[in-house]
């Protein structure tokens, strides 16, 4: 965790013009702290490999130092919290990535270990066929506890937020603006739950401007906290298909939800799938297979024994049933139910995670 006087000095290292989070990173990593390369010679910095006279050509510590003071009076005003690249709390996932932020401002109350972490993007112009796909998806989805990553904007992404919330998840709003303002200013009603349910994450300063491209920035950190990246519908183009890019450069799963091709806003799915960038999925449970995330589950569970007492009727119904076929395809498991598929997706992810079913090739299933 920084002390005070650490993060002074970071604040100020970031105020430099011609620094990127790679270069501050580089500095770090040589000298061991953001205090030491202010206390370094210069000449002994521009050996480093990649730091150029033009880097430091607006190195003037004082200078910076007294920059830093506004930001670290707003942060400690705030009770803002702050994310050091080289601290155990930081994001794991996003650790990784060459050009992750150096420093994440935050507030809430969130818990990133030991639990799967899940970006789910999608247009503005989220339609009625969309945000029932999204909130099924995250219902679904909640028996892995995983915490939801989305970008606090209109359409897809705050029902994301919302329906994690309403599943008792986690969520993470990531803003592309400072955490002196809230933008859309009507999604300011959802502040106060989602402090309660996880967080705001931002990279940006209170004086920073708000700039359109700031949310390109701020796509890269939505795809690489996670390890997995959905889009639920988007255009031809959008800020959606960029984060999908951004999780593929990085390596991470990519998954999409098909639509029709005369639907504008299934074009850019579709297209992302089409070009084998994307995974075709249709629910949660396509997802947890293709992650392997059941076979982890599984070895947690000590007492097979246990389970059975905690079955509801419904998953006691689906069960039998898989016991009495065998093998059995998601479609039919449907029909013999009566229920519809999203509800049996949803009761078969819950019975993966107790050890009892397990998915197959195909969407076909089958008792452990």
């Amino acid at each position: 965790m920084l002390t005070k006087i650490e993060l002074r000095y970071l604040l100020a290292l970031l105020c430099v013009p011609n620094l990127g989070d790679t270069s501050v990173k580089k500095l770090i990593h040589h000298t061991g702290s953001a205090e030491a390369v202010f206390k370094e010679k210069k000449s002994n910095l521009l050996k480093i490999d990649g730091i150029s006279p033009f880097r430091l050509r607006e190195f003037h510590p004082k200078i910076l130092l007294g920059k830093s003071e506004d930001e670290l009076a707003f942060i400690e005003s705030n009770n803002i919290s702050c994310l050091f690249f080289k601290d155990e709390s930081y994001p794991r996932w996003l650790k990784q990535c060459l050009d992750a932020p150096v420093l994440i401002f935050t507030k809430g109350k969130f818990n990133l270990i030991d639990r799967p972490v899940v970006s789910i993007v999608g247009t503005r112009n989220a339609t009625p066929h969309g945000i029932a796909a999204c909130e099924r998806f995250v219902s679904e989805l909640a028996a892995l506890n995983p915490v939801i990553v989305s970008g606090f904007a209109y359409g897809i992404d705050i029902i994301a937020h919302r329906a994690a919330m309403e599943n008792g998840l986690q969520t993470i709003a990531c803003l592309a603006h400072g955490l002196n303002r809230i933008y859309p200013g009507k999604h300011s009603r959802f502040v106060p739950r989602i402090l309660e349910h996880g967080g705001l994450f931002t990279e940006f300063w209170s004086s920073d401007p708000f700039d359109r491209n700031n949310f390109l920035r701020r796509n890269r950190i939505i795809a690489g906290m996670s390890e997995a990246t959905v889009v639920i519908e988007s255009a031809e183009k959008g800020g959606s298909l960029v984060t999908a890019d951004i999780a593929n450069s990085y390596n991470r799963d990519v998954f999409a939800f098909p639509g029709r091709v005369s639907d504008v806003f299934s074009r850019g799915c579709n297209a992302l799938v089409k070009t084998q960038q994307a995974h075709l999925i249709e629910g949660a449970a396509d997802l947890v297979y293709m992650m392997g995330w059941e076979l982890e589950k599984k070895k947690a569970i000590p007492h097979q024994t246990e389970l059975f007492t905690s079955l509801t009727e419904e998953e006691s119904k689906l069960l039998s049933l898989l016991k009495d076929s065998g093998k059995e395809l998601l479609d039919s498991i449907a029909i013999s139910s009566g229920l519809p598929i999203h509800r049996v997706s949803s009761l078969l992810l819950n019975l993966e995670m107790k050890g009892l079913v397990r998915p197959l090739p195909g969407k076909l299933f089958e008792v452990i």
